[in-house]
């Protein structure tokens, strides 16, 4: 079955993923839901722990089955992932998705020459000839900007630089025109100016292949270069969601609230401090009752009933735009206002 354009390319429907250790289960996502358009980019952020790469290994069925519970919806242009059989995974991963991980070295082999590496995910997925393929990997070294890609193809990873690793994995994730990119913190080991190169790259390419793109990062400051709409994850939940601009400039959960205020701005007092979220994000193996940022809210108590530690905020969907808190409208204004006027976020 094959998705209609008014359909999401990919649909997350209440994906648990939970893992079974010594010590207990681990809820790692629980109870997630999206929807991702064609050729959209959609920014998800969260600390660490919020399982923002745990979504996407599930999606392209990196898990491991023996310890690994996954219940929920993962429809790929019309056709449901989880439940697939492996076979039919290794035949969309690298032809219809690809991921782009974040550390390059330790992604690609340093047995084979760069050429070698991209050339054999296409023969893979194509059935092409070795000379082919050492073609295909030129052109595709040339398309993300590799200098000389006719003589670089034979080099190895260690004869690249760290900028360079970058484009020859987003050039292997993309030699088979995948419709689905999976970008997990791709810029993270980059400095400033070849973070930005990479970014520009992959809006590039997204406009030369019409590819739907899932950015993972921890930072505001990327999602507000690269993406089109924004997931907020925390504890292994969405606890906010809407396109980039509308959450970037009215953000509606406190947890964003602290993100951005955590983050220095460029055009701001130098002098103005930082305001870190307090306390650290939860386990779990034992998560908090409730919202699960509840214990690290400086606005739980404003809400009647202690409802904040005893009873799950729904997240409430209108137009793309909402989030998962017992805050009223009204509060909510109130609170932005006030941390606006103070400079705290």
């Amino acid at each position: 079955m094959t998705s209609t354009d008014s359909q999401p390319f990919l649909s997350i429907k209440d994906l648990k993923v939970h893992f079974s250790t010594e010590d207990g289960t681990v809820k790692a996502v629980d109870g997630l839901s999206f929807d991702l358009a064609r050729g959209r980019t959609l920014g998800i952020v969260g600390e660490s722990g919020s399982g923002k790469s745990v979504t996407n290994l599930t999606i392209l069925g990196l898990h491991n089955p023996d310890t690994t519970t996954i219940e929920g919806s993962i429809e790929l242009d019309g056709d449901e992932l989880n439940g697939a059989s492996d076979r039919t995974l290794e035949k969309l991963r690298g032809n219809k998705m690809a991921m782009i991980f974040q550390d390059a070295l330790a992604s690609l082999s340093p047995y084979h020459t760069i050429g070698t590496q991209i050339g054999e995910v296409y023969r893979k997925h194509t059935g092409a000839s070795k000379k082919a393929a050492r073609e295909r990997a030129i052109e595709m070294l040339r398309r993300v900007g590799i200098p000389q890609p006719d003589r670089r193809v034979d080099n190895y990873p260690h004869e690249f630089s760290g900028g360079m690793r970058q484009r020859a994995m987003i050039a292997m994730a993309l030699v088979c025109d995948p419709k689905l990119l999976i970008a997990d913190e791709p810029t993270t080991a980059l400095d400033v100016t070849v973070q930005a190169q990479i970014m520009d790259l992959l809006k590039d390419l997204q406009q030369e292949f019409g590819t739907s793109i899932i950015f993972i990062t921890h930072d505001l400051g990327v999602i507000a270069d690269i993406a089109d709409d924004v997931l907020v994850m925390y504890g292994g939940r969405c606890v906010e969601r809407g396109p980039k601009e509308e959450v970037l400039r009215s953000p509606q959960h406190p947890y964003t609230w602290g993100l951005l205020g955590s983050m220095p701005s460029l055009d701001g007092p130098v002098d103005v401090p930082l305001n870190p979220i307090p306390g650290s994000p939860p386990s779990l193996l034992n998560p908090p009752t409730g919202c699960r940022f509840h214990p690290r809210c400086a606005f739980a108590s404003e809400v009647e009933g202690n409802r904040c530690a005893t009873e799950r905020p729904l997240l409430q969907i209108e137009d793309g735009r909402g989030n998962a808190c017992h805050l009223s409208d009204g509060q909510r204004r109130e609170f932005l206002a006030d941390l606006a006027a103070s400079k705290a976020i």
